[in-house]
């Protein structure tokens, strides 16, 4: 198939891309710096003629926005929504003005959209909306805003020859450089990984390669439409998602944290609390119901899978200095 990435240069983009191509199919990657082959300009913003590679393609799977891992600041956050909600405008353009329309929409979301809860995992159909939680910062509530905007963008886009499909992810975990599965084993090996504030937060994850297979199985299914959950059906408590990936790197304790402490180093790793303080129980009902087979439903191996492949990483670098 002809794939186009639109925002294809960051983490989730390169585990895509990479999958894709191997997989044999013709990737495009939309970015704002092009540096490689196959890739093309685009603002992010405005149609021009990055609009050409849409049409006549076979799906466009749009993972453009600004990162989420930065200081929750006005300017910042305004600047998520912002980036989200044009460039999910601008694709929208170019499939309705194409000749040859994709034949599905694949757009990035997000499961933050859903309640900060404990009693009980957010399914699409049963899910919570968060935004109204009580005793949680304010600011919180505009992360859903955020992820409701941006699934709005694209609901209203007036494509009626292309299938869309809203993918609220939860955060994937590949042993790439820079990617959360190596910040989050950059303190356990720092001895840093414990609970955090209790540790009692769920959290929802996929694995990377589960991850491409889920969008591949998206893209072929065309009897699935709407907002799909793209998480493991495993998630669990904070510490005990740490406690595992402690043992499968083989660290033999993590110190915890208090919430104070978690805020100081989020501040000093340019980043929020909201991302280690939000329960985020996401399940994929809608994968499991349409018979998507996750490869790694559990943190645990899956932690092992991740932890071996940054060794054999390791072990080659070595191996081509020596």
């Amino acid at each position: 198939m002809k794939i186009v990435i639109p925002g294809g240069t960051g983490q989730v983009g390169t585990i895509l891309r990479r999958a894709l191509s191997a997989a044999g199919h013709e990737v495009t990657v939309l970015s704002r710096r092009p540096a490689r082959p196959g890739e093309v300009p685009w603002d992010g913003r405005t149609l021009g003629r990055w609009a050409e590679v849409i049409d006549g393609s076979d799906a466009v799977v749009n993972l453009a926005g600004r990162s989420v891992s930065c200081r929750y600041t006005a300017a910042h956050l305004q600047a998520m929504m912002d980036s989200r909600v044009y460039s999910t405008r601008a694709v929208g353009e170019a499939i309705a003005a194409a000749a040859a329309p994709p034949r599905v929409w694949l757009q990035m979301s997000t499961a933050t959209i859903y309640a900060h809860r404990f009693d009980a995992p957010n399914d699409e159909r049963t899910g919570v909306f968060g935004g109204a939680e009580p005793a949680v910062p304010g600011y919180w509530a505009y992360s859903v805003d955020i992820a409701k905007a941006w699934e709005r963008e694209q609901e209203e886009a007036c494509t009626p020859y292309t299938r869309k499909v809203a993918l609220r992810s939860a955060m994937v975990m590949s042993p790439d450089r820079g990617g959360v599965f190596d910040v989050l084993l950059w303190l356990a090996r720092l001895g840093l990984g414990g609970p955090v504030a209790g540790g009692a937060q769920y959290v929802s994850w996929i694995h990377d390669r589960d991850f491409a297979r889920a969008v591949e199985f998206l893209i072929d299914r065309d009897d699935v439409a709407g907002p799909v959950n793209l998480a493991a059906p495993g998630p669990l408590p904070q510490r005990m998602f740490m406690h595992a990936l402690r043992t499968a790197w083989g660290s033999p304790a993590g110190l915890p944290a208090t919430k104070w402490m978690a805020e100081l180093g989020a501040f000093l790793l340019r980043s929020d609390t909201e991302l280690l303080l939000k329960s985020r129980r996401v399940v994929p009902g809608r994968l499991l119901e349409a018979g998507f087979a996750f490869r790694h439903p559990h943190w645990p191996e899956a932690a092992d899978d991740l932890a071996g492949r940054v060794r054999s990483r390791s072990r080659l670098a070595a191996g081509q200095t020596t």
